[in-house]
Protein backbone atom coordinates (compact mmCIF):
# COMPACT_ATOMS: atom_id res chain seq x y z
CA UNK A 1 0.00 0.00 0.00
CA UNK A 2 1.35 3.40 -0.99
CA UNK A 3 0.46 6.81 0.27
CA UNK A 4 -1.14 9.43 -1.92
CA UNK A 5 2.03 11.52 -1.72
CA UNK A 6 4.38 9.17 -3.52
CA UNK A 7 5.72 5.68 -3.66
CA UNK A 8 6.83 5.60 0.00
CA UNK A 9 5.23 2.51 1.56
CA UNK A 10 3.22 3.20 4.68
CA UNK A 11 4.41 1.91 8.03
CA UNK A 12 8.07 1.67 7.06
CA UNK A 13 10.88 3.93 8.09
CA UNK A 14 13.56 4.68 5.56
CA UNK A 15 17.20 5.20 6.39
CA UNK A 16 18.46 8.74 6.34
CA UNK A 17 20.29 9.60 3.15
CA UNK A 18 22.45 12.25 4.78
CA UNK A 19 25.18 11.20 7.15
CA UNK A 20 25.95 14.58 8.66
CA UNK A 21 26.13 13.51 12.31
CA UNK A 22 28.11 10.41 11.43
CA UNK A 23 30.67 12.37 9.44
CA UNK A 24 31.05 14.92 12.23
CA UNK A 25 31.51 12.07 14.73
CA UNK A 26 34.18 10.46 12.53
CA UNK A 27 36.08 13.75 12.27
CA UNK A 28 35.85 14.32 16.03
CA UNK A 29 37.08 10.78 16.67
CA UNK A 30 40.09 11.39 14.43
CA UNK A 31 40.82 14.71 16.13
CA UNK A 32 40.54 13.00 19.52
CA UNK A 33 43.62 10.91 18.73
CA UNK A 34 45.77 14.04 18.78
CA UNK A 35 43.99 16.77 20.75
CA UNK A 36 41.79 16.58 23.90
CA UNK A 37 40.58 12.98 23.56
CA UNK A 38 38.18 13.15 26.49
CA UNK A 39 36.32 16.12 25.04
CA UNK A 40 36.32 15.33 21.33
CA UNK A 41 36.00 11.57 21.76
CA UNK A 42 33.04 11.88 24.10
CA UNK A 43 31.26 14.36 21.84
CA UNK A 44 31.94 12.07 18.88
CA UNK A 45 30.49 9.10 20.74
CA UNK A 46 27.34 11.01 21.68
CA UNK A 47 26.83 12.17 18.09
CA UNK A 48 27.42 8.65 16.77
CA UNK A 49 24.89 7.19 19.19
CA UNK A 50 22.32 9.80 18.18
CA UNK A 51 23.04 9.11 14.51
CA UNK A 52 22.55 5.38 15.04
CA UNK A 53 19.49 5.34 17.29
CA UNK A 54 17.51 8.40 16.25
CA UNK A 55 18.49 9.13 12.65
CA UNK A 56 19.44 5.60 11.47
CA UNK A 57 22.40 6.82 9.44
CA UNK A 58 24.45 4.32 7.44
CA UNK A 59 27.84 5.49 8.70
CA UNK A 60 26.82 5.50 12.36
CA UNK A 61 28.54 2.21 13.16
CA UNK A 62 31.77 3.43 11.59
CA UNK A 63 31.43 6.67 13.56
CA UNK A 64 30.98 4.72 16.81
CA UNK A 65 34.13 2.70 16.18
CA UNK A 66 36.24 5.69 15.13
CA UNK A 67 35.05 7.82 18.05
CA UNK A 68 35.69 5.06 20.59
CA UNK A 69 39.11 4.33 19.09
CA UNK A 70 39.93 8.04 19.12
CA UNK A 71 38.87 8.36 22.74
CA UNK A 72 40.81 5.34 24.00
CA UNK A 73 43.75 5.75 21.64
CA UNK A 74 44.10 9.42 22.43
CA UNK A 75 44.17 8.75 26.15
CA UNK A 76 46.78 6.01 25.71
CA UNK A 77 48.87 8.21 23.41
CA UNK A 78 48.62 11.08 25.89
CA UNK A 79 49.73 8.85 28.75
CA UNK A 80 52.70 7.58 26.74
CA UNK A 81 53.76 11.09 25.71
CA UNK A 82 53.29 12.47 29.25
CA UNK A 83 55.29 9.59 30.71
CA UNK A 84 58.25 10.07 28.36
Amino acid sequence: MSTQYGNQPTGQQHASTNNVLSIIAIVLGAVALIFLPIVFGAIGLVLAIIAKTVRHERLATVALVVSAAGLVGGMILGAVVAGA
